[in-house]
């Protein structure tokens, strides 16, 4: 796994062989970064990484500015490998939860900028991945969610769709909740 940019970046870390997640392939994790640093600052903002697999997403986030993030992870190899780079890094600011990311995204209260969500492919409950976040009581105006997915869903006519992009076989919708307009 490599970090692709900011405070770590250039970092490398050995994966461990028997991983069952499917991560991110560096080029669609720089692209979408880059998608991402036209909408936000990074600085001061707490993220929020669900279904983290190698924890490469909160990894950026973290070396991006973030001022905190959370990552949840199911799998044991996962979880153990997201906090062994977690210390190796010295992140105070990463908290790394082991359990089931659709269980936590319907039942936490804590208030995220940014929601990456990058759930297997196969998942039955796959479709309901985004009304599910975007109903939750984590948003705050402006929150900004990524769901990345494959080519046969369209989440195009969910409330708060932004975009859609593809970077080789792997797809991102982008949700931004609106700004509180002062009223």
């Amino acid at each position: 796994m490599r970090i692709i940019r900011g405070k770590y970046g250039r970092r490398r870390f050995d994966v461990p062989t028997n991983i069952s997640a499917r991560p991110t392939t560096d080029f669609a994790r720089e692209n979408i970064f880059n998608v991402l640093e036209n909408i936000v600052d990074f600085e001061g903002m707490r993220a929020l990484d669900l279904f983290a697999g190698t924890g490469a997403i909160s990894f950026e986030f973290l070396s991006r500015g973030c001022e905190s993030v959370t990552a949840v992870e199911k799998a044991a190899t996962q979880y153990n490998f997201i906090r062994k780079v977690g210390q190796q890094l010295n992140c105070k600011n990463l908290n790394v939860v082991r359990g089931d990311a659709m269980r936590y995204a319907q039942t936490s209260l804590a208030k995220y900028d940014l929601i990456f969500a990058d759930p297997p492919y196969d998942l039955p409950q796959f479709g309901e991945i985004p009304e599910m976040i975007l109903n939750s009581q984590m948003l705050k105006p402006g929150t900004i969610i990524i769901i990345e997915h494959s080519k046969k869903y369209d989440f195009s006519a969910l409330p708060h769709f932004y975009e859609h992009r593809v970077y080789g076989s792997v797809n991102f919708s982008i949700f931004i909740t609106p700004e509180d307009d002062g009223e």
